[in-house]
């Protein structure tokens, strides 16, 4: 205990020091991503080709305890931020939403009995046969790591969402599991209705890359929605937001997970991540329309939406 209290004491002095570390600008982000063979791992500059498995290699230890420090760290808030990016998915009986950066499937699986929740009122009815159609609906959670895709189907077994049919017979929406690059995701063109990203945009090597190939996926007029950790508003907020950041969630990393340097490492990349316009300039040049924003807890998360059109 008195190692961690004097790590703990030397990190809250080195905090203002990183706290002067500046995000990149949606400029110097499309420019790494097209001319320069380097890109952002926390603070640190590394070669592109080596950011996947070092984001890979942090998600793998942070598997286990990922659900748990969530909680910890967010004192549960993030729930609420999680049904209010649900809230914004308009679902429909049939819809195929793909869910990237998933793993664990705490998106996916809200989705999922929003699906159903939609689909069994429509077979109530007198509009069945034109709003379900022949196929039920599909959520595909897909993860880079297959140390979360395992996590995920063991939650989504406990949770009894793997059947496929109800007690009276009828399909239901299903829920699969991928592994795949959000850069290169392992899907048809125009084979989805939603798109969502949450708290994993940050993570990928290039930004430019992922949300073109987001855009790839969808179908016409279908939607993309990323929530991510963003920049605070208010002065002071933010002041006490990154002290907490960079001073405790480590330590709880170390304490809780016995990872410290993944944990740093996630905090790192939340100061380094474009802005809230900065992103939705980015979104704009993979081709979005319609491209907007909303605060949640004073802009500590936004919600982004698109489509393509």
């Amino acid at each position: 205990m008195f190692r961690s209290n004097a790590r703990f004491g030397g990190r809250l002095i080195r905090i203002s020091s990183i706290l002067k570390h500046e995000r990149f600008s949606s400029k110097q982000v499309a420019e790494s991503a097209d001319y320069l063979p380097i890109t952002s791992f926390g603070f640190k500059e590394v070669e592109k080709e080596e950011k996947e498995g070092m984001v890979r290699e942090v998600f793998l230890k942070v598997a286990p305890t990922y659900d748990l420090m969530n909680d910890i760290m967010s004192a549960g808030v993030h729930r609420i931020w999680k049904d209010s990016i649900v809230s914004k998915f308009g679902v429909f009986p049939g819809m195929i939403h793909v869910d990237v950066a998933g793993g664990t499937g705490d998106i996916g699986f809200r989705s999922l009995s929003a699906l159903r929740a939609a689909e069994a009122s429509a077979r109530d009815s007198s509009f069945h046969a034109l709003n379900v159609g022949p196929q039920p609906g599909r959520i595909i959670i897909c993860d880079i790591n297959s140390h979360m895709l395992v996590e995920g189907k063991r939650r989504a077994a406990h949770l009894d969402l793997t059947n496929s049919t109800d007690r009276q017979g009828n399909r239901l929406a299903t829920i699969n599991f991928k592994e795949g690059n959000a850069e290169n995701l392992p899907l048809d063109d125009g084979s989805v209705d939603l798109y969502t990203i949450a708290f994993g945009l940050r993570n990928v090597t290039d930004t430019l890359a992922a949300l073109k190939d987001a855009r790839r996926v969808l179908k016409p007029g279908g939607k993309f929605i990323c929530m991510e950790f963003s920049s605070v508003r208010s002065e002071s907020l933010r002041t006490f937001y990154e002290a907490y950041s960079f001073g405790v969630i480590p330590l709880m990393g170390e304490l809780i997970a016995q990872d410290e340097r993944s944990y740093q490492y996630l905090v790192e990349s939340i100061k380094m991540f474009p802005r809230q316009v900065e992103l939705e300039e980015i979104m704009r040049e993979a081709g979005f329309k319609c491209v907007a924003h909303e605060n949640l807890t004073g802009g500590v998360v936004a919600l982004h939406s698109g489509f393509r059109v």
